[in-house]
């Protein structure tokens, strides 16, 4: 299991954000608390996909702590993945996963 934060730049005040996902609620939080981000930043179902937005100086924290760099757009593939299968998958596929559920989905209403 892994904990991943994204490239993702979001001004917010004086802060710059990013993405921290993970497979499980347990790894994300655990990876949280490691960074010393406040369980009530967690963004969570079923409002929003489980992560939280951090700022650039708990990402680097993350990293240092074991966190996987990815960018902006494989967090959200990965997101769609986790949202039909339950989990993050890889990023390196994480588009090729996506055009391939996409096109079964096509297929599905086509017939």
């Amino acid at each position: 299991m892994t904990v991943y934060v994204d490239d993702m730049r979001a001004q917010f005040g004086r802060m710059v954000m990013c993405h921290m996902i993970a497979d499980t609620d347990e790894e994300l939080h655990a990876m949280a608390d490691r960074i010393g981000v406040q369980r009530r930043w967690h963004q969570a179902p079923p409002r929003h996909d489980s992560h939280y937005d951090i700022a650039l100086t708990k990402r680097a924290a993350a990293v240092a702590a074991g966190a996987v760099e990815i960018t902006w757009r494989q967090a959200g593939l990965m997101t769609i993945r986790r949202r039909v299968t339950g989990a993050l998958g890889k990023p390196e596929d994480a588009q090729a996963w996506v055009d391939e559920h996409r096109g079964r989905k096509k297929e599905a209403l086509d017939a």
